[in-house]
């Protein structure tokens, strides 16, 4: 039930995002409800001169994987400037790559986002790339040496759940790295259905940071991760237009 990435075993499947969060303390006490390993944090919120409050001070870096992204980049060189900003700062290689530059709908740019990947990658850079669920480019950045892909399933924050399902379920069938659904996950059941799917993973931010209880919502994405990937391990019969009755009224009443 492991998770590998770049040669790194994770037990949890749920990524989560720090932004949004009412505080540092109920961030930190969700991370621990979600029991996730791996957390991202955009760049632009860190207070590179810790003059405030600091999101990085609400992640213990012993016990998560801190995940930087280039949020808010426009274009690949912004996105590779932030990322070696990141390195820089000692945070690590790893990178959740991250090109939008249409503000009204956070639609990652598939050319600016194959190019930074194979700049990034070529730099030693682990890299994580947020995507529109484009098979082909999917395919494109696995064979660029990316870490994994990070297909949305609707756009950021938006709630609508996975509505790139078809297109999802080739990514997977194509691919030979991890496939993180990320964005638009906004319930529970969303997130089930992702590793129902077939997904390695999912990445959650606003869902659980603006619940009314952010800690109680990271618990259940927690359990619908798991029970979703469990399901997945069994496998899940397909659907019939016939009913099949589950006490047959053969052989008992002989």
């Amino acid at each position: 039930m492991t998770l590998k990435i770049a040669g790194k075993t994770f037990s949890s499947r749920l990524f989560l995002g720090t932004g949004k969060f009412p505080s540092n303390e109920i961030l930190s006490k969700a991370l621990a409800a979600a029991e996730t390993e791996i957390v991202t944090v955009a760049l632009r919120r860190v207070d590179l001169d810790a003059k405030n409050e600091d999101i990085l001070d609400a992640i213990d870096k012993k016990k998560y994987l801190v995940l930087p992204n280039t949020s808010g980049a426009r274009d690949a060189d912004e996105a590779v400037r932030l990322a070696r900003l990141a390195k820089g700062m000692g945070i690590g290689n790893w990178i959740k790559l991250e090109v939008t530059p249409d503000p009204n709908y956070l639609l990652p740019d598939p050319i600016e986002t194959l190019k930074a990947a194979e700049i990034l990658v070529k730099e030693g850079f682990i890299v994580l790339p947020y995507i529109n669920a484009d098979p082909v480019l999917a395919k494109r950045l696995e064979e660029a040496g990316c870490a994994t892909v990070m297909p949305l399933g609707s756009p950021i924050g938006s709630h609508q759940g996975i509505r790139t399902k078809e297109a999802i379920e080739i990514i997977i069938e194509q691919a030979n790295i991890p496939v993180v659904v990320d964005a638009g996950i906004g319930a529970p059941s969303h997130a089930a259905l992702a590793m129902e799917m077939g997904a390695d993973a999912v990445l959650v931010n606003t869902a659980i940071a603006i619940a009314s209880d952010p800690i109680k919502m990271a618990e259940a994405f927690k359990l619908a991760v798991m029970a979703g990937r469990k399901a997945f391990s069994v496998g899940i019969r397909g659907s019939q237009k016939t009913a099949s009755a589950s006490s047959p009224l053969t052989g008992f009443l002989r």
